[in-house]
C-alpha cells in the first residue's frame, strides 16, 4: 500500500495519443468498469489502455510506460492494474507484474490469472512455486484453456529444475492427445516437441513438431524452422553467396543436406 500511496502522490507524465485513438476500442467489459469514473478520466485512461494493446507484441517497453500513465490515473480499476501487470510481464519485470496480478485476483475475485502468476514465480526463480501453484484449488476453478495453460507453466517449472522426464510426462494429457484444433493446441505440442527433443528423443520431436504445424495455422510458433533444422535444411544467406554464383540457388532457398549429427536444441 506503501508504493501505490507514493505513486499517487507522483506527477503524471503523458505520452502522446494518436488521433485515430478515440477509446472505444476497447474491450466493453473495460468500458463497463471505466464507468465508475468521470468521463473526461475515463476516456484518458481508455486510450492509454489502447495504446498498452496495440504496443504490446511490437514495443512492450513503450506499452509499460503507457500502462504507467493508466496506472496513475486510475489504480482501483480491476482492468487497469490488468494491463499494468501484462505490460510489466512483458517487459520481465516479474516482481512488479506480480503485484499487480495480485491485486487484481483481489479486486475481482477470479482465478484466472492464476497460470500467469506462476509463470511470473518462474521468472523470479522460483520454481518450486510455480509447482506448488499448480497443485492448488485455483486451478480448478480454471475454464479449460486456463487448465492447459497452468500445464504448460508446470512443465517449464519441471524443466526449470532439470526434471525433464517430468516435464514430458506433465504435458502428457486428454488435450495433446486429441485430434480436435483449439486455441492452445498448437503451444501444446510445440511444447511437448520441444521437451522430447531436449531429453534426445529426436524422432518424437520431429513427430511433434509436425504435428505443431498441423495445427499452427497463424504460425505463431517457429516448429517450422525447428522441424527444418531437424531435418537438415540450410537456408543460404544472401550475403554469403558471391555476385557471379550464377548457378547457385536463389537467396534464401532451402538446400536440402542431411546432417550425420543430431541436433539437440534445448529450448525453454
Amino acid at each position: 500500500m506503501r508504493d501505490e500511496r507514493e505513486r499517487d502522490r507522483e506527477p503524471v507524465k503523458r505520452l502522446p495519443i494518436p488521433e485515430d485513438v478515440t477509446g472505444q476500442e476497447i474491450d466493453k467489459d473495460v468500458r463497463q468498469e471505466l464507468m465508475s469514473l468521470p468521463k473526461t478520466l475515463a476516456e484518458d485512461v481508455a486510450k492509454n489502455l489502447v495504446m498498452v494493446a496495440r504496443l504490446i507484441d511490437e514495443d512492450p517497453e513503450e506499452a509499460y510506460e503507457y500502462s504507467r500513465i493508466a496506472l496513475r490515473l486510475a489504480s482501483r480499476v480491476a482492468a487497469v492494474r490488468e494491463a499494468a501487470g501484462f505490460a510489466a510481464y512483458a517487459t520481465q519485470k516479474y516482481t512488479e507484474a506480480l503485484a499487480e496480478f495480485r491485486a487484481t485476483k483481489r479486486m475481482t475475485g477470479t482465478v484466472d490469472l492464476w497460470p500467469v502468476m506462476a509463470d511470473c514465480e518462474r521468472g523470479l526463480g522460483r520454481p518450486e512455486r510455480a509447482m506448488a501453484m499448480a497443485g492448488e484449488p485455483e486451478v480448478q476453478k480454471l475454464d479449460k484453456a486456463g487448465q492447459v495453460e497452468m500445464r504448460l507453466v508446470a512443465a517449464g517449472a519441471r524443466r526449470d529444475m532439470g526434471q525433464i522426464d517430468a516435464a514430458i510426462v506433465t504435458l502428457q494429457s486428454p488435450e495433446l492427445a486429441s485430434s480436435s484444433v483449439q486455441p492452445w493446441t498448437a503451444r501444446l505440442r510445440y511444447a511437448y516437441a520441444d521437451a522430447l527433443l531436449a531429453a534426445g528423443r529426436e524422432d518424437e520431436a520431429r513427430e511433434w513438431f509436425a504435428k505443431t504445424i498441423e495445427s499452427d495455422k497463424d504460425g505463431s510458433t517457429d516448429a517450422s524452422d525447428r522441424l527444418a533444422e531437424l531435418e537438415g535444411v540450410e537456408f543460404v544467406d544472401v550475403e554469403d553467396e558471391s555476385d557471379d554464383a550464377s548457378d547457385e540457388p536463389a537467396a534464401g532457398a532451402p538446400q536440402q543436406s542431411r546432417s550425420d549429427e543430431s541436433t539437440d536444441d534445448d529450448r525453454d
